[in-house]
């Protein structure tokens, strides 16, 4: 059943490169319409094919529903056909899920994103349960977002499998790195994989990904769409150099303070939001978290086109 996910002759549904695109808010913590709209045409504008909206990221958790649907109903004006707009519904309360599924859906998104219900830690038959409870109540494709550093369980492929073949559940945004895992569900299901790992675009490509959601694309976005079509194209040179020439920015980016901190805060410096704010529990970098970012970004061959 596998499929080939770099045919370059066809498309995945939602593209190969996708941002898990911040939420700009005012300095006073509001939603910055303005930016927000700005933000998703520039990152479709620089190559991006689809948004995830309202996600991590996004920092949808410290968000109301009727600010999560206000986002999703800006990026859709803003963008239009232009891009897939995936927008983020999970929670860990399936009825809650389903409340953020259905409002996304009244927008008109192209996708929905459901990540692994967190904090409750449900077994297996509880994850197949929530996934295809939500499946169940839309029309809209959903991804299925694998990421137990954050939800605390894994999706195993077993529960891959039983979902696989309903017709809603089309893709993964797999942030685990269970590659062995992985080649096991790309082997057996037609499910599109895509990596949640800025730093391991190049190896999930290369054994079958479809593509990269990712958080420091946005403040790249160029760059990895050159990796991700060397690689697409077969022209491996280009796509290690680019892979290694990124390293310092994901590292930037990811891990020295929360991704959305980190990528307000680069995007801030070059100008392309108004506010580097963010919600609590999120805070502002520190001096020191700064200077890791900049030492960072100086070691980048590319770091003179991300910052002012």
């Amino acid at each position: 059943m596998f499929k080939d996910s770099l045919n370059t002759s066809s498309q995945p549904l939602f593209g190969r490169l996708l941002t898990a695109m911040v939420t700009p808010f005012t300095d006073k913590g509001e939603v910055d319409r303005q930016a927000v709209q700005t933000l998703a045409s520039d990152l479709v504008d620089r190559g991006h094919d689809g948004l995830i909206v309202c996600g991590t990221t996004g920092e949808y958790s410290t968000m109301t529903d009727e600010e999560n649907e206000e986002v999703f109903r800006l990026v859709k004006e803003a963008v239009g056909d232009r891009a897939k707009i995936v927008a983020g519904v999970g929670s860990n309360d399936t009825a809650h899920t389903l409340h953020l599924a259905s409002r996304a859906e009244a927008v008109g998104v192209d996708g929905l994103l459901l990540v692994t219900p967190y904090y409750n830690k449900p077994t297996q038959a509880g994850l197949e349960a929530h996934f295809r409870t939500v499946a169940d109540a839309v029309t809209t494709p959903v991804m299925l977002y694998d990421i137990p550093g954050r939800a605390g369980v894994p999706v195993t492929p077993a529960v891959y499998r039983a979902l696989a073949d309903h017709e809603n559940i089309v893709a993964v945004k797999d942030a685990k790195a269970d590659f062995a895992a992985a080649t096991e569900v790309m082997e057996t299901t037609d499910l599109v994989f895509y990596s949640g790992d800025d730093g391991l675009t190049l190896p999930w490509l290369a054994m079958g990904a479809a593509g990269l959601v990712s958080v420091t694309a946005q403040v790249t976005p160029e760059h990895f769409r050159q990796l991700i079509d060397a690689t697409v194209t077969g022209d491996l040179v280009t796509a290690q150099r680019l892979h290694l020439e990124l390293a310092p920015v994901v590292r930037a980016t990811m891990s020295r303070v929360p991704g959305c901190v980190a990528a307000k805060q680069i995007m801030h410096w070059q100008g392309r939001i108004p506010s580097p704010a963010v919600r609590l529990p999120h805070v502002a970098a520190t001096e020191a978290e700064v200077a890791l970012m900049r030492q960072d970004l100086e070691n980048s061959v590319i770091a003179q086109s991300l910052t002012a």
